[in-house]
């Protein structure tokens, strides 16, 4: 084996670690995947070939700057930069405690700061008009399903890929009102599940034309197969269109809007961050920026000496 084959190994198995090891999600697999591709990418340009084990150990701090340089360049937002970073990272830890290679320069390059940015949820009444069921009988199966994915994020706070990922025997139905979701960084969380919501999965349940079995995917696309979370930002895209929605109406929004909804009605924090499954109180704390600008957007609006 020469050393390129063995740097493709190393990644591998550092991905199949990721995954069997640290149970880190499908889609943060398919990133740092990525972030690696895109890394040698570089080295190839810098070296005029493919970089190999020995070239990792030899790199030095201005490399992994010019990497984040290049990368700059091309339009990514810090948020995507921080993330390219943090894979490099992880990587580079990985081969020294296999002992592939040693080389800690990464360390020393400071990571990007984040934008402080405040998420956008939908207000109350075009949340409702996003997820609104039809209700002139004529609802096909596709139509059930999105809005089942939808009630989802916004009536149980889940992300798309928590809900996409759903199985069949894990669906709300005939009584069942909660669901155990196993989320970012393997964390668990109980969910409990409205009746609208149940009902919307019901539905779902009901009008597909495909058989499903207890471990089979809740969620299937047109031709059976799962269903991907690009086909609900589709849909959001057509909602955004029928009701007027603004552009940062996106199936993630769905969730930021669960979050301040809740907030707003008078909801602890922790509470937000246990239904939300975050890891910090310190992440679900964003969402008191965002009730605080929407009270003063309203005082600014209603007060008679504003």
């Amino acid at each position: 084996m020469n050393d390129q084959q063995g740097l493709e190994r190393a990644v591998e198995a550092w991905l199949e670690h990721l995954t069997q090891e640290r149970a880190a999600p499908e889609n943060t697999i398919q990133s740092y995947a990525r972030d690696l591709r895109q890394f040698c990418g570089f080295l190839r340009s810098r070296l005029g070939r493919d970089a190999n084990v020995g070239d990792l150990a030899a790199l030095d701090a201005r490399t992994f700057r010019a990497f984040m340089a290049a990368r700059r360049k091309t339009g990514i937002k810090s948020r995507s930069l921080s993330r390219n970073m943090s894979a490099l990272r992880s990587f580079f830890r990985w081969l020294e405690r296999r002992e592939i290679a040693k080389n800690r320069a990464v360390l020393q390059v400071q990571m990007p700061k984040k934008e402080h940015a405040v998420p956008k949820p939908l207000t109350v009444e075009k949340a409702h008009a996003a997820v609104a069921q039809k209700t002139d009988g004529k609802v096909d199966w596709i139509a059930a399903r999105d809005t089942a994915v939808l009630l989802l994020l916004y009536g149980c706070g889940l992300r798309i890929s928590e809900a996409l990922g759903l199985v069949r025997k894990d669906a709300p139905v005939g009584g069942r009102d909660s669901l155990h979701i196993k989320g970012k960084g393997g964390r668990e969380r109980l969910v409990p599940v409205l009746p609208i919501v149940q009902d919307a999965i019901a539905q779902y349940l009901e009008l597909c034309p495909y058989p499903l079995g207890p471990d089979d995917v809740l969620f299937l696309g047109e031709k059976g197969g799962p269903l991907s979370a690009r086909m609900i930002q589709l849909r959001m895209k057509q909602l955004r269109e029928e009701f007027d929605l603004p552009d940062s109406a996106t199936p993630h929004a769905l969730r930021h809007s669960f979050a301040t909804h809740l907030l707003s009605a008078g909801a602890d924090l922790r509470q937000i961050q246990e239904l939300l499954g975050h890891a910090s109180l310190s992440t679900t704390q964003i969402y008191t920026e965002v009730d605080r600008e929407r009270l003063l957007a309203v005082y600014d609006a209603a007060h008679p000496r504003a």
